[in-house]
């Protein structure tokens, strides 16, 4: 009489098209955070009489091209379509921090335009615990909190936490090319207008910058 063997159980096999873990996406997305906004960058605008007339005009553009970028992101099908979600959102991110620095030039602001502005203006809308902080309103003026690279990393970690839980949709959506890239798309559109109307209302405002760095939320 023969015995059956039966493999042992391993950690190694995994569907190839199994999403990942909640913990793993937080992380890839915080880890791709942090050089995104390490660093302001330049804009060619210069300060206009009608920044806000001009700002609506640059927020229509750049929401455009992100809804194309992310629309054009998502067309890959099925598992595939899992590998291009970080990237979709980071292309995303970089046409949205162009935008809040384009806005900030046209009210006179680039000058005193910090990381954490931008970090503020990208994603108070979806995951305001995560920024709540960084910009406190004190009577008329708005007062902008230097964080320091510890309360950088903690801040990115907890937007990780906020943005991953949307990616569940974004995956299921890889699995309609056609329909989820076009609702993709128009959620791109959606999130960038709603970039440059925080970043209008930061930048309408009197803007104090803290000089002091804070460590800890």
């Amino acid at each position: 009489m023969s015995r059956r063997k039966t493999l042992p159980p391993t950690d190694d096999v995994s569907d190839v098209g199994e999403p990942q873990a909640p913990s793993t996406v937080s992380s890839l997305i915080s880890q791709a955070l942090l050089p995104l906004i390490a660093k302001v960058p330049a804009s060619d605008e210069s300060r206009s009489a009608t920044p806000a007339d001009d700002a609506r005009q640059k927020a229509n553009a750049a929401a455009a091209k992100a809804a194309i970028t992310a629309g054009t992101l998502a067309l890959p099908p099925g598992a595939v379509g899992w590998l291009t979600i970080l990237p979709e959102m980071v292309g995303v991110w970089k046409i949205q921090k162009q935008l809040v620095a384009d806005i900030a030039a046209l009210y006179g602001k680039e000058a005193t335009l910090t990381p954490e502005q931008v970090m503020y203006c990208l994603f108070q809308h979806t995951a305001a615990q995560g920024v709540r902080d960084l910009v406190v309103r004190v009577g008329q003026r708005t007062l902008v909190r230097r964080a320091s690279p510890m309360l950088i990393g903690t801040l990115t970690r907890r937007i990780g936490t906020s943005l991953a839980k949307r990616t569940a949709g974004k995956g299921v959506a890889r699995w309609l090319p056609i329909v989820g890239a076009v609702g993709i798309g128009a959620y791109a559109y959606y999130d960038t207008a709603q970039v440059a109307a925080t970043a209008i209302e930061l930048f309408d405002g009197v803007i104090e910058v803290d000089a002091t760095e804070v460590d800890k939320k």
